[in-house]
């Protein structure tokens, strides 16, 4: 089979329960892998017992979602991967239109469906919705999301468009692009992985799409949710990160200045509504972020870009100053 969709697992046998049935179901024409990173709990016993013929790649070590997928990924032979979240369902036909534009259009490298609310499928969901962009100082958001704000489909992104990033939760992308872009950097570990991988892509002149007439269903916060202080931590750390390494000239350091300052106003912000360990995996983040400085400066000279990456200057500023909460009313 040209297509293997692998689903990274750990300690998740509740959701493989609840999830794995619509993908082995709906993915006929794929080989279905679980990658396991090292899980706890009796994840691998039950897909041995329920699921046997779903493969299993069993990783060494829990080293988040970027490690995972690169153990995973250097394993298989298919042509195209969907990294595929435990924690979402998919829908009859989900893959045939996204691999039928991988076939009709070379220059493309990676892709995501339509990303719905699990618990409430008539909008779209926080991890990718109808395809993500990020703005001139990092801030990642997506057609259909913007924040915390989720539109509704209405039809209103009911077309195939070019993104800037597709979402991890079920990312479509060729196997040989992959690689050759370096995979995912695992110094980043977890969170917005996907952003820096599409930004190196997109570097070496791949082209990257959101593809409406497919449809999954994603759960959130299956791993980690929203409310932990360590998303928060990677959220900040790995956007400030991303945008020094892949950013193109020293006006860089500008950037950077400024987006600290937005991450402190946000910090005030989480001390004003009694999110004390949020405030703390602010300045942990930023703290981190110079440690790891030296590591990043040497991938800078590789990776560093020219490319024009924003098609919003400041989200922040539209989304909690001018109140332009849709994707539609940003300028």
């Amino acid at each position: 089979m040209k297509t293997a969709v692998v689903i990274l697992n750990w300690n998740g046998k509740k959701l493989l329960e609840e999830f794995l049935p619509s993908v082995v179901r709906y993915a006929s024409e794929a080989t279905v892998y679980v990658a396991d990173n090292a899980s706890t709990d009796d994840s691998i016993s039950f897909l041995q017992n329920e699921f046997p013929q779903v493969k299993i790649i069993q990783n060494k070590t829990n080293g988040g979602y970027a490690k995972g997928y690169n153990d995973a990924l250097r394993l298989l032979n298919e042509e195209y991967v969907v990294l595929l979240n435990n924690d979402v369902q998919v829908s009859e036909g989900w893959l045939t239109p996204c691999v039928k534009a991988f076939e009709d259009e070379a220059n493309l490298v990676a892709l995501q469906p339509k990303i719905l609310d699990y618990k409430n499928p008539a909008f779209f969901e926080y991890a990718g919705a109808a395809g993500g962009f990020i703005d001139r100082l990092g801030y990642p958001y997506c057609q259909g999301r913007i924040f915390n704000t989720l539109e509704k489909d209405e039809g209103q992104f009911d077309e195939n468009t070019k993104i800037f990033w597709a979402s991890g939760a079920c990312l479509f992308i060729k196997r040989e692009a992959f690689w050759k872009a370096g995979g995912f950097d695992e110094e980043l570990f977890a969170h917005q992985e996907e952003i820096d991988l599409c930004w190196r892509l997109q570097s070496q002149g791949g082209v990257i799409k959101y593809i409406h007439n497919s449809k999954v269903f994603h759960l959130g916060g299956g791993t980690l949710s929203s409310s932990n202080p360590k998303k928060t931590f990677y959220n900040f750390r790995n956007s400030l990160l991303i945008l020094y390494k892949n950013t193109a000239g020293n006006f860089v350091y500008l950037r950077l200045f400024e987006r600290m300052l937005w991450d402190g106003v946000a910090g005030i912000h989480f001390l004003l509504n009694g999110k004390f360990s949020h405030f703390v995996a602010i300045l942990k983040a930023h703290l981190s972020f110079y440690q790891l400085l030296p590591s990043f400066y040497t991938k800078r000279k590789s990776d560093q870009s020219k490319l024009t990456y924003w098609k919003t200057k400041s989200v922040v500023w539209q989304y909690f100053f001018l109140k332009n909460r849709t994707f539609n009313k940003l300028k």
